[in-house]
């Protein structure tokens, strides 16, 4: 199997002709050099809090990376966290666990939300739009959806929705469980961008692909979404809530087979506490992480990504067609 994307330095290749050699000079002499969205230590080395923490503070820019060859992967894991700013995170000593595996992986420095409020970005990051979703609400969408395209090809996909009940539940919201790791909260339907979806909501077989949290199993789906509760992650709870979370989730991914064999995990959060992004009035600068066996220790894709940028580039891991503005995004690359 193929590793995944990597951005690549690139060179100027110019035919053995003096019309090139003129040109190359003339690149050379005026200080010109073509940057990729790739920067960082480098494999083998960690940021300090402090690097990882001035990373991408500087405005959004429209600059994406240079595509690379199309890669494969037969397990992609989305965890989604809730409402805090690129700032608050990095470098931060409540999150400790957060940062190492920033420092250990990959680290997506100029990442945009889509919009306020949250269930928007929870649509844009599996159907490639707001698909008219605008408010934290009940919807029924009769569209496409990364689900839809798993289950049209017969591929298996979950969402872990911790705190969830059984049997397809619809309701906006359930509490008084025991779910799985952290601590116990409120399920928030909002959260859970499948059951908005009619192919999901409307067939009791693709909506048994909705689980509690403790039914986890890494290798059960091609796409698997991990939703925590409201303490967990971090909407009504604290960042130390979140973190300590994610130490007790993440290693149940990262030590498994199906990550070892080539598989890519994403954490990111739906939206920040400001309005910043590239088109103005966007959901804000969020951290988002990027962990796989290749990525390389303290790697920071600098390039604008948001979430139609997850999307393709779960989309080209697994082999799917792009879906809305995921078509418009160049995959994060490492």
């Amino acid at each position: 199997m193929d590793g995944p994307y990597r951005a690549r330095d690139w060179r100027l290749r110019f035919a053995l002709t003096g019309l090139a050699a003129v040109v190359a000079v003339a690149v050379v002499a005026g200080g010109l050099a073509l940057r990729s969205a790739r920067s960082g230590p480098g494999a083998g080395s960690t940021p300090s809090p402090t690097q990882v923490a001035g990373a991408g503070s500087a405005a959004p820019s429209a600059v994406v990376s240079p595509p690379g060859p199309v890669r494969r992967a037969a397990h992609v894991w989305l965890i989604m966290l809730e409402n805090k700013e690129y700032t608050s995170l990095l470098g931060n000593p409540a999150a400790p666990y957060f940062n190492s595996l920033a420092a250990r992986y990959g680290l997506a420095t100029n990442y945009y939300a889509t919009g306020h409020p949250s269930q928007p970005n929870y649509v844009a990051l599996v159907a490639g739009s707001i698909a008219g979703v605008t408010a934290d609400t009940e919807y029924h969408l009769n569209r496409a959806s990364l689900f839809s395209q798993l289950a049209d090809r017969g591929e298996p996909w979950r969402v872990y929705a911790q705190d969830v009940p059984t049997g397809c539940f619809t309701g906006a919201s359930a509490t008084g469980l025991v779910d799985g790791p952290g601590a116990p909260g409120p399920y928030a339907r909002k959260h859970n961008p499948a059951i908005s979806f009619t192919s999901v909501a409307d067939d009791p077989a693709q909506c048994a692909n909705i689980q509690p949290l403790a039914n986890f199993d890494p290798a059960a789906g091609a796409y698997e979404f991990i939703v925590p509760n409201l303490i967990n992650d971090m909407h009504n709870g604290t960042i130390a809530q979140g973190d300590a979370f994610l130490s007790a989730f993440v290693p149940l991914i990262i030590a498994s087979p199906a990550f070892t064999a080539g598989g890519v995990l994403f954490i990111t959060f739906d939206e920040g506490s400001t309005k910043e992004g590239l088109m103005g009035d966007a959901g804000g600068h969020v951290a988002t992480l990027v962990i796989a066996t290749t990525v390389p220790a303290g790697d920071q894709f600098t390039a604008y990504a948001d979430h139609s940028s997850v999307l393709r580039t779960t989309e080209d891991l697994l082999g799917l067609p792009c879906l809305g503005l995921a078509c418009q995004r160049d995959p994060i690359a490492w």
